[in-house]
């Protein structure tokens, strides 16, 4: 028996994969929402899909996304990194990474972690939407919004509504299956 799935995912099994494992799960690590917060700014402008066959080439050459590492990257690490033809090669988006990745240990610094943070944005908890097609699904909402403007305000860059309202998607803050997809109620 086929599995009813949210339309943007079907056809490619490596989307299928990530819709059915990961999109939507709720994720409350810093190093894995710090991790899908830097592929989300890679996104900016392109497709998701895009991003995630680059996935493991993207953990590969920034150090498994260890915002530590990153943080500290010398212009050097940042040459290498625009000579990687297995990454997205956008110099504002691999200095935004570094510069993000210092802001990120900032956030942590005044609220003990990043996901302490963000949650805080939708009070910890999941928000449910009823979407019965991928056109309810919004681009952004009030919340992503007001979390764009505030992560812009501490330095974040390549963090719209859009790409930060992806985020959210991704890391379950909201879950924006639709409602006949078979993770809706599982996550």
């Amino acid at each position: 028996m086929n599995k009813h799935r949210c339309d943007w995912c079907v056809g490619d099994p490596l989307y299928e994969a990530y819709h059915d494992e990961e999109w939507g799960v709720p994720v409350y690590d810093d190093a894995t929402l710090f991790e899908f917060l830097i592929l989300e700014t890679f996104q900016a402008g392109l497709s998701w899909i895009t991003v995630l066959r680059k996935r493991e080439n993207f953990r590969k050459a920034f150090d498994g996304f260890d915002y530590k590492k990153i943080a500290n990257y010398k212009q050097d690490k940042i040459d290498t990194l625009l000579q990687d033809a297995g990454i997205i090669r956008n110099k504002l988006k691999v200095h935004a990474t570094v510069s993000n990745a210092q802001a990120f240990m900032e956030i942590q610094k005044e609220f003990g972690s990043f996901s302490t943070y963000i949650w805080g944005f939708v009070d910890g908890k999941p928000i449910k939407n009823q979407c019965k097609t991928m056109l309810d699904v919004p681009a952004t909402t009030t919340i992503s919004d007001a979390l764009s403007k505030d992560l812009k305000k501490r330095g974040f860059k390549f963090v719209g509504s859009t790409v930060v309202y992806a985020h959210m998607q991704a890391t379950g803050m909201v879950n924006d299956h639709v409602q006949r997809c078979f993770r809706y109620e599982e996550v």
